[in-house]
């Protein structure tokens, strides 16, 4: 996976990650708009055949984009050993 910066000012950044689908967007995109400094969080898969995605975030005030999805992803990644977990014990109870 390789993530390119496309644009990058104060409280804005537009990203290029080459290999990730709706599934990872959708998530980081829900991850950031629980974040009260992010204005304003999408993505956009350019064409279906393609296999890369756009990650645009907009935060307000001094807020960082950069911080607002790096705290995202650190989110996603948590909630995804917590559904390891549980996944793991529902498995032994069947």
């Amino acid at each position: 996976m390789k993530v390119k910066t496309l644009k990058r000012t104060s409280n804005e950044i537009k990203i290029e990650v080459e290999g990730a689908g709706h599934s990872l967007c959708n998530l980081l995109q829900k991850r950031l708009l629980e974040d009260e400094h992010v204005d304003m969080a999408g993505y956009d898969v350019p064409h279906p055949l393609a296999s890369s995605s756009i990650i645009h975030v907009r935060t307000k005030g001094k807020a960082k984009p950069e911080e607002a999805l790096l705290k995202a992803a650190e989110k996603a990644r948590e909630m995804n050993k917590e559904f390891s977990k549980e996944l793991q014990k529902a498995l032994k109870k069947t």
